[in-house]
């Protein structure tokens, strides 16, 4: 079975992609690889961000590598916090603390119109490409929900009554925007499989 590094230490996103992508590829995770270190994410971009990281990851180790950045664009702040998703609320990335700077900045709002997005970067054999997947939908006044991870708390997609965080992981993989960013991947490295 060919194995792809996802550059992530992240176990939740482990978890979530290894659940998508299935038995087709093994996923090994960045400290499965032997790397601990933070990895640059200096670009205003999502899109640069998910390729230095995978640059980053490919160079270290010269093997075949995917990463990804997401961020969650809130139509009444202008598309914040975008790129600064994980840093909204500071540096140390509490999720709770993001939440609620997000929450408080929406307060009285009336628009609440929200999307997250995900770009993943996969480099396969020293060429670039890059996947998009987009989950539109709105903020909730509140959190509501356990599962997931970040904002699912607040987050509740479009034709659903239920945030991210209240959904089980099969329906929100299949959703997601992380879900169908993944999709796409998976297409891919199928397609070139088969060829």
């Amino acid at each position: 079975m060919p194995f792809l590094i996802f550059a992530t230490g992240n176990p939740h996103k482990i978890k979530e992609v290894s659940q998508l992508l299935g038995d087709a590829w093994d996923i090994r995770s960045l400290p499965e690889m032997g790397i601990t270190e933070e990895l640059p994410e200096n670009q205003d971009t999502l899109e640069g961000n998910a390729l230095e990281k995978a640059r980053y990851i490919y160079e270290k180790l010269g093997e075949n590598c995917f990463a990804e950045d997401t961020g969650l664009e809130i139509e009444a702040l202008g598309g914040a916090p975008g790129v600064y998703t994980a840093r909204f609320a500071g540096e140390d990335k509490d999720p709770d603390a993001n939440m609620n700077r997000a929450l408080e900045l929406l307060r009285g709002q009336t628009n609440r119109r929200a999307r997250f997005r995900t770009v993943v970067a996969l480099i396969l054999d020293g060429r670039e490409f890059l996947f998009e997947g987009i989950a539109e939908g709105n903020i909730r006044l509140e959190k509501s929900g356990a599962q997931g991870f970040g904002y699912d708390p607040i987050f509740e997609p479009d034709g659903f009554t239920q945030t991210f965080a209240q959904m089980d992981a099969a329906l929100k993989n299949r959703i997601s925007h992380r879900g169908k960013a993944i999709q796409k991947l998976i297409a891919f490295l199928s397609s070139r499989a088969t060829h």
